[in-house]
């Protein structure tokens, strides 16, 4: 059984933005925030952070601040990958190397490859650090997915011990449940998909969500991983009206206007993204 390096809702931490770059005072306080109401992991750096605009020395520094801020009390998985395998080898070197307990490795996009090709820019990868990985398959932003068997293949590398699944298809997610069994542990990727995926042996669910209802999701996966299923089905179904409402633009855009109405100060969201057209009402 390979190492499992989060049970239950790891938050994708959005990044908070102001004119001299990364806010790291607001960041280490919305850190804080995310502890206090018993998340269960954090990630850096991903694509709810905003990291395909983020400098290499930001990240740097975002990778720090989470750890310090931490200081052990939860994971902190830091988001490497790349299109370049040379450069996700460097970030995910470079992330080790500060102290970080997993990195978080999404599919190439673009430039694209076949299924021998991934298993390829992964394994090369991964003999490059000896932390825990996790896959990020994502085919709606990365125009690739990892099929089943290539799961199987990656499963079968010591340190890759994870799956994040946001393909939103759940026969594939059973095929790699029954192919992987503890081999490859799955995470949800879609919030309104953490307990389907639960279901079928998926331990938790790195989320936009608990960005805003940390406490909440943490609740919701543990009431079904303690046995309380009827409870974690109805949170899941009160939750889809605002999951909905952060979906209802590109991701990062609606968390972030949400987090603002918080009271957290997130700034905007970085070009090519932009503010919201349509001013929603969240009721968070």
């Amino acid at each position: 059984m390979k190492k499992i390096l989060f049970k239950g809702a790891c938050t994708a931490v959005a990044t908070p933005f102001d004119e001299n770059g990364v806010n790291i005072k607001e960041f280490r306080k919305f850190l804080e925030f995310q502890i206090e109401n018993e998340i269960d992991a954090l990630i850096v750096c991903g694509t709810t952070g905003e990291s395909s605009t983020m400098t290499k020395e930001e990240k740097i520094e975002v990778i720090k601040c989470a750890i310090e801020v931490s200081d052990g009390r939860v994971p902190i998985i830091a988001g490497t990958g790349s299109n370049n395998t040379a450069q996700a080898i460097e970030m995910s070197k470079i992330a080790e190397n500060l102290g970080v307990d997993g990195v978080l490795v999404v599919t190439p996009y673009y430039n694209k490859t076949s299924q021998t090709g991934l298993i390829a820019h992964y394994k090369a990868i991964a003999d490059s650090i000896s932390i825990p990985i996790i896959l990020y398959n994502v085919p709606s932003r990365t125009g690739l997915n990892i099929n089943p068997e290539t799961c199987w293949e990656l499963s079968k590398i010591n340190n890759i011990v994870a799956i994040k699944e946001a393909s939103g298809n759940i026969s594939q997610i059973a095929e790699i449940s029954h192919l992987c069994r503890d081999n490859l542990h799955i995470y949800s990727g879609n919030d309104d998909q953490t307990i389907p995926i639960c279901s079928l042996g998926g331990l938790g669910v790195i989320s936009v969500l608990s960005n805003i209802k940390p406490k909440f999701t943490h609740d919701m996966i543990w009431n079904f991983l303690n046995g309380n299923i009827e409870k974690a089905k109805q949170m899941q179904l009160d939750a889809i009206p605002l999951i909905k409402d952060l979906f209802s633009d590109v991701n990062p855009i609606p968390v972030k206007a949400a987090l603002n109405k918080l009271g957290f100060d997130f700034g905007k969201p970085r070009l090519p993204l932009v503010e919201m057209c349509e001013k929603k009402g969240f009721e968070v």
